[in-house]
């Protein structure tokens, strides 16, 4: 079956840079190989819906019109990888800026919240570059299409991974609404926070769903922890009032 728009598929990938050196993977074996392994990542494949943005431009668009189990190896312009260098992001700063740093080529900043690394120092003044560090670059990706997702309790699991980097929620569908069982820690996962709204929209606009709810699960032992917090937060807000009550008297 052709791969069109909108069709979820699972997919590994390896992309590289020009001189050779990978700097993302699906392999976990080869990220480790690499010293580019990182516990958080997602191995095993992606669940990706084509089109979507999911993956840089360039790759998104080879998957259009492929067919599950093809292989390919794609070369990527920075226009379509992840972008042109902007030349107005590369800044100049007093050398004191530094304080007691000593600036150097090469060396990574935090200046103002943004990251960047610093390109050259001539007498007192520094340049930083702020563009990304994949800006500018041509780059290399051998993938292979591994599945063509059908089954749309398993296109909201992958999506749902894709984001969080978890593979294992209990999802309900009925009656056209999804019910998915969130996790009490991930409640408070920032990039889940920032990543759910874009999560039930894509559900919604790829999946024939109406209705996206997400249902936090919260476990006995959490209520207890929450209980014991609450409590002790009372505990304290007594002590304080019976301390500022006593200072009051000895004041007067």
């Amino acid at each position: 079956m052709t791969i069109q728009k909108g069709d979820f598929v699972k997919l590994n990938y390896t992309g590289r840079f020009d001189d050779g050196r990978i700097f993302d993977t699906t392999d976990e074996e080869l990220a480790k190989a690499e010293e580019i392994y990182t516990p958080q990542g997602l191995y095993g494949g992606d669940v990706v819906i084509v089109g979507a943005g999911h993956a840089i431009k360039g790759l998104d668009e080879a998957l259009e019109g492929k067919e599950v189990g093809d292989k390919d190896k794609i070369e990527i312009p920075p226009e379509k990888a992840f972008g042109e260098s902007n030349p107005k992001l590369v800044k100049t700063f007093s050398i004191s800026k530094f304080k007691d740093r000593k600036a150097y080529p090469g060396m990574l900043v935090e200046i103002d919240g943004r990251k960047g690394v610093v390109t050259r120092v001539i007498g007192r003044r520094v340049s930083v570059d702020f563009n990304s560090p994949m800006a500018g670059k041509t780059v290399t990706y051998e993938f292979t299409i591994e599945e063509l997702i059908e089954a749309d309790i398993e296109k909201i699991e992958g999506l749902i991974a894709l984001y969080t980097g978890l593979r294992e929620l209990k999802i309900e569908i009925e009656a056209g609404a999804a019910k998915i069982y969130v996790p009490t820690g991930l409640t408070f996962n920032q990039r889940w926070l920032m990543s759910k709204n874009r999560v039930a929209t894509e559900l919604m606009k790829y999946i024939d769903l109406k209705e996206v709810q997400f249902i936090e699960k919260l476990e006995a032992e959490a209520e207890k922890e929450a209980e014991d917090k609450d409590e002790s937060s009372e505990a304290n807000a007594k002590a304080d009032a019976t301390e500022a009550e006593e200072s009051a008297e000895a004041e007067n």
